[in-house]
């Protein structure tokens, strides 16, 4: 039945790789499914049969669609069916799109969509990395136009050795993930995490996982020669090279001097009287490509700003190719939160605000990579005022929670541990305004808000973007890319790191590839640029993080106790912990292996919430002093709670420096005392002296 069901099966990094094909998705122009260890992952691609119409762009859609039941769990959610994708989803179709999309036709106008479907899962071998092989694999053998094959690998970094494709518990020691796609020749793809990993150590990983991937696009290569489909003949809606010549020699020197400028309102400003020249020109001589006439219009503005790089090494704005734009960063912001960090370079403006909370604040996540909470979110919001537009909010496209993620990934390396600092962490960046480098910008804003709000961070992570301009075997780099440099050059190379090293890259590009040589010039011009930053920039507006968290901040204490006392500090269904939290006014977190983390604005409110838990925890201490409730009173003392479910007994006696006659002279039910513990019994009965406690207390006093 199945006549054209094949399997092709190679090795990667000692696991055994397979590619089925020809027996599932008889429909879809190219479908395999690959199989990695006992990772799974079925792989369609499609394309329309006809051209959209209207369009200025390539109409690609990439989709990784994590199934539950790939790791056999049922979805927690009430529908107990997936819904939208997931930010690690969404961050892994991103990671595909990015390497395949340059390797289309850019003429191309026909849909094409990329669906990746996880089935099960192997926690040695990476799903997106299977996803990743499978799509190149389909769209090498299928009939749709691609100028691939490519191949990716995850670098780890064990013991100071670079591993490739890191099983599990090799990624629990790892000091980096770095995600390497690339064809034969060239890297298309770099997506990169690590604990301040210096320049010459990445790049050896990067060109080590070039190695492997060159023999997997020679495996894919030779599948495509066996069984691939004739690539389809698209519909071109490449430029008319008339209309284009005549655009441009009607109006490239209005084009020049709209462009002249370092100001994006002006520029702006500018063009739109050009525009309009141009249209009133052209419409009536090709009434039917008004859509063309754009585009020609675009292309236009990309040829002068490319030929003023190549030709004359001249920026838009006059800077050199190594200046950064001004740059300015500032601290406590906004009142009354926890932290905020506002940080400027050129036009381009973000304001991060930092939030600490409790740990039961943490993000409880439901996927398919085994991460059950998050304990530091960023998020990212690009607003449509900070690009002068009008449109309404419908929340975070992918782009923003690709930024939000770089962020993350850039300073988490920096961040104390649980242990250190018991807080949940959430940054925001608010794009203020944006002419380039956003992203970035955000990770000096969040640095600052770490800062501001008093997180003990390791090290200060400040990142920079570089761009690059090609033609032919000619190329050149750029340090802080604005806007119209990304948009007409080659490349977005973004770096975020320490003094020390890198913490995060991830690179965008339009172009075929980059060459080692290309690779190595973009991490000095970053390592250089990010030292400025922090030196003449962001240490000058805050040195150190403050020493104490912000006053509005809930204060933080963490202790252990024994697990065999959890049940006891809990209490029967949760009145112990519930009267701690309402008499102390107080949070109370306890984790399995008898971490307690509790939490207040008032430092006090912990204080007398960690003496209740160490009493309730640990035996009562002859001579320690507690403060408790009069619970009962009788002719011969006052009963004391000292702790939920822990009581002693003050004698008449003990009550006061003075003879007493009756205990109601001196105390009432309700009142709170601080008691000293006297004796425990044979029978665990605890007497206590208010006497010796007031006597203690006045000793301490004069001692000071």
């Amino acid at each position: 039945m199945f006549e054209n069901y094949r399997v092709f099966e190679t090795e990667l990094a000692g696991r055994k790789l397979s590619f089925e094909t020809g027996k599932m998705c008889g429909l879809s122009n190219g479908s395999c499914l690959v199989r990695y260890g006992d990772t799974t992952v079925l792989v369609n691609v499609t394309m329309s049969q006809k051209p959209r119409d209207g369009i200025d762009f390539f109409p690609l859609s990439v989709d990784f669609e994590e199934k539950l039941y790939s790791v056999g769990k049922i979805p927690g959610s009430f529908m107990k069916r997936e819904g939208r994708p997931s930010e690690k989803a969404i961050l892994a179709s991103r990671m595909v799109d990015r390497p395949i999309r340059p390797l289309f036709p850019k003429d191309m106008r026909n849909d094409v969509s990329v669906v990746m479907t996880v089935m099960s899962v192997d926690p040695d071998c990476s799903p997106e990395i299977a996803g990743m092989l499978g799509t190149s694999f389909a769209l090498s053998i299928s009939d749709i136009p691609w100028n691939g094959p490519v191949a990716g690998v995850n670098m780890g970094l064990v013991d100071g050795v670079p591993v490739v494709n890191p099983t599990a518990a090799q990624r629990e020691r790892s000091d980096m993930t770095v995600t390497v796609v690339s064809s034969s020749k060239k890297i298309v793809m770099i997506e990169a995490g690590a604990n301040e990993v210096d320049d010459d150590t990445m790049l050896e990983a990067i060109l080590e996982a070039h190695e492997v991937n060159k023999k997997m696009v020679e495996f894919i290569a030779g599948v495509q020669a066996e069984i691939g489909k004739e690539k389809i003949v698209f519909e071109s809606r490449e430029v008319d090279h008339d209309l284009f010549e005549a655009v441009k020699d009607f109006a490239i020197d209005d084009v020049k001097y709209a462009l002249d400028t370092d100001d994006k309102v002006e520029r702006e400003a500018r063009l739109a009287p050009v525009v309009e020249k141009i249209h009133a020109r052209f419409d009536e001589e090709y009434p039917e490509q008004s859509a063309m006439i754009d585009e020609c219009i675009y292309k236009l503005q990309k040829f002068v700003v490319r030929r003023w790089l190549l030709d004359e090494g001249k920026r838009v704005d006059g800077r050199g190719l190594n200046e950064m734009r001004p740059l300015a960063a500032e601290v406590g912001v906004i009142p009354r939160v926890h932290g905020s960090g506002m940080f400027t370079r050129g036009q381009t403006q973000v304001l991060t605000i930092a939030t600490l909370g409790p740990i039961r604040d943490a993000q409880m996540l439901d996927g398919i990579d085994g991460e059950d909470t998050r304990r530091y979110m960023h998020q990212y919001n690009f607003p449509s005022y900070s690009v002068g537009e009008t449109r309404p909010s419908r929340g975070p496209g992918r782009r923003e929670i690709g930024h939000g993620a770089l962020a993350q990934k850039a300073l988490e390396p920096v961040l104390p541990s649980e242990e250190e600092f018991p807080y949940a962490l959430r940054l925001v960046s608010e794009v203020l305004s944006s002419n380039g480098s956003t992203s970035q910008a955000s990770i000096c804003g969040s640095t600052l808000a770490l800062m501001d709000a008093g997180v003990p961070i390791k090290a200060p992570v400040a990142g920079i973007s570089c761009g690059l301009i090609t033609e032919g075997d000619r190329w050149m780099t750029m340090v802080d890319i604005q806007g119209l440099e990304d948009f007409f050059g080659d490349m977005d190379f973004k770096v975020g790191g320490t003094h020390k090293g890198i913490t995060a890259i991830q690179m965008d590009l339009k172009i075929d590839g980059l060459t080692p040589e290309i690779i190595k010039e973009a991490f000095a011009k970053t390592h250089a640029a990010r030292d400025y930053i922090l030196d003449e920039i962001m240490l000058k507006a805050i040195p150190a993080p403050r020493s104490e968290v912000n006053e509005y901040a809930p204060k933080m204490v963490s202790m252990k106790i024994d697990v065999d006392k959890i049940r006891e500090v809990i209490g029967s269904g949760g009145k112990v912990i519930q009267k701690i939290c309402a008499e102390c006014n107080v949070k109370i977190d306890i984790e399995e292996d008898g971490r307690v983390f509790v939490s207040a604005v008032n430092k006090d409110d912990i204080n007398r919430a960690v003496q209740i838990i160490e009493v309730i925890a640990k035996d009562p201490e002859v001579g320690s002093l507690y403060k408790g409730k009069v619970t009962r009173l009788m002719s011969f003392g006052a009963f004391v709670e000292i702790a939920p479910g822990k009581e002693g007994l003050v004698h008449i006696s003990k009550l006061e420096n003075r003879r007493v006659e009756k205990v109601e002279d001196v105390v009432a039910v309700g009142d709170e005392i601080v008691v000293m513990v006297t004796e425990i019994d044979s029978q665990g009965r605890i007497n206590l002296s208010r006497k010796d406690a007031l006597a203690k207390l006045e000793a301490k006093k004069a001692e000071k």
